[in-house]
């Protein structure tokens, strides 16, 4: 399948347009291990042309009406839906994501942000009153937008409509590692009809591209999503010409298993949050928090649970999970499988090594550790991989306290039937977003974390709000 005829471009200024380098990356298939496409690589000459005509045409968008922001995105919209097979393809190709899992999660993903955007727009208030100061929120300017591999068009379009829908003008990044999906999203861009320079994209690696655009100038804001790691060097990058820097970076997510809750159902589900995407998010249900005493009752059902899973073929329709993304990112897994055996945990399930009947492929086996103690490296480093830690506590004040006991706060999850109680346990988790009894993925909901997993917040209004500045016009009447 030709996923795209502009792999050896970038989109700048309305165009697609010839690289200025001659440096290219082959995409890699990591279900078979096989390169299907070759990529432009970019470098500093590349950006400095994005950037140029992202400010370019911010003179203009940042004054646009919302009408036509909103006739903007409407347009994308359709186009998104005509390509959207396209899209899902794409992504089961450059991250090996079950062909199902490709169209109902990673590609629905883009559709329902999008949506989310629209109505966010529809309704947002860029300007209020306070006495005789009028406040108006305007847009930041030029943003630098940097996206990861592991949800590329969940992360691409919740970056890119509510920066457009701001007034601003973007430059994009897309991973370089999963960047088909990005060249089918500029090229949805240019079919609706998006103004010359509003939107703008360059392949590139971290340092060639991201940091140049981090470190650029006349590039007003930068927002990131990737690891906590690759997270610092973006904001030391952008400290020099102190811009807003935006970040959805790690996590270590702790599950909580109340003793009330439906038990088997509460832990099979979080056995299977966690695996989701083959354990490539970084607000997984990593940590299951269980009372002490059913600790081995936990082991039994996550066992069985992980068992019903069939790692293989992305587009075999038995297929429930595909391989991770890389060999880098498979070597991880395997290093930090062996620490957690090294170390003691107890191994339930998995291990290191490819699953059974497959011999190629970045294949993780479905993993569960017992008996994790916080101290274990399993406890407290993100894996990215299908690994479960089952941790028991005796004390609700024990479970809270081991689970905020991290560098990180992304995410947390809750599973009991005593709301009061489990409204009373939310407040005390230091985590972005509190997951009550595994509900439906809420794209209105603000997306972004505490401590070490970043700042500011994602999705819908929330996504608006971190490209816009706060204007006071004092004696205005």
């Amino acid at each position: 399948m030709t996923f795209s005829a502009n792999a050896g471009k970038f989109y700048i200024d309305g165009e697609w347009v010839a690289p200025l380098g001659n440096a290219t990356l082959d995409v890699i298939n990591p279900a078979n291990e096989a390169p299907f496409m070759t990529i432009a690589l970019g470098g500093a000459a590349d950006v400095d042309r994005a950037v140029a005509a992202a400010r370019k045409a911010f003179a203009t968008w940042a004054f646009s009406t919302r009408e036509d922001r909103l006739e903007l995105l409407n347009r994308v919209l359709d186009e998104y839906n005509r390509r959207f097979e396209d899209v899902a393809q794409a992504v089961s190709a450059e991250m090996g994501a079950p062909i199902e899992f490709a169209r109902e999660a990673q590609a629905w993903a883009g559709r329902a942000h999008m949506e989310a955007a629209i109505k966010a727009l529809e309704d947002f208030s860029f300007e209020s009153k306070r006495g005789t100061t009028q406040i108006i929120m305007e847009p930041i300017g030029v943003a630098a937008l940097i996206t990861p591999w592991n949800w590329p068009l969940n992360q691409i379009v919740c970056k890119v409509a509510p920066a457009i829908a701001a007034g601003c003008t973007v430059v994009l990044k897309p991973s370089e590692i999963a960047p088909v999906s990005g060249l089918i999203w500029a090229e949805i861009m240019h079919a609706a009809g998006t103004p010359a320079g509003v939107f703008n994209m360059v392949n590139g690696n971290g340092p060639d591209v991201g940091q140049v655009m981090a470190e650029h100038p006349d590039v007003d804001m930068v927002s990131f999503t990737g690891s906590t790691r690759a997270g610092i060097l973006v904001a030391k990058a952008a400290a020099s010409t102190v811009k807003r820097v935006a970040q959805e970076l790690g996590g270590k997510s702790a599950n909580i298993i109340l003793p009330d809750a439906d038990f088997a159902a509460a832990v099979a589900a979080g056995v299977q949050g966690c695996f989701s995407n083959s354990g490539q998010s970084c607000d997984a249900p990593t940590r299951m928090l269980v009372p002490a005493d059913r600790h081995a009752e936990a082991l039994d059902i996550a066992r069985a649970t992980a068992a019903e899973m069939v790692v293989g073929d992305p587009l075999d329709p038995a297929t429930t999970h595909g391989p991770v993304v890389s060999d880098v990112q498979w070597a991880k897994i395997q290093r930090l499988i062996q620490i957690a055996i090294d170390e003691g945990g107890e191994l339930v399930c998995g291990g290191t090594g490819l699953p059974d009947g497959l011999t190629k492929g970045y294949f993780v086996r479905p993993t569960v550790f017992g008996g994790v103690s916080p101290a274990m490296t399993i406890a407290r480093e993100e894996v990215f991989g299908m690994v479960l830690a089952i941790m028991p506590y005796d004390s609700i004040d024990q479970a809270i306290q081991i689970a905020n006991d991290t560098v990180y706060g992304l995410a947390s999850y809750i599973a009991g039937t005593d709301m009061d109680q489990i409204h009373a346990i939310s407040r005390r988790l230091r985590s972005g977003t509190v997951n009550i009894n595994y509900p439906d993925w809420d794209t209105h909901a603000p997306f972004g974390g505490y401590k070490q997993s970043g700042n500011g917040r994602e999705y819908a209004d929330y996504g608006i709000h971190d490209f816009l500045e706060t204007k006071g016009v004092v004696g205005w009447g």
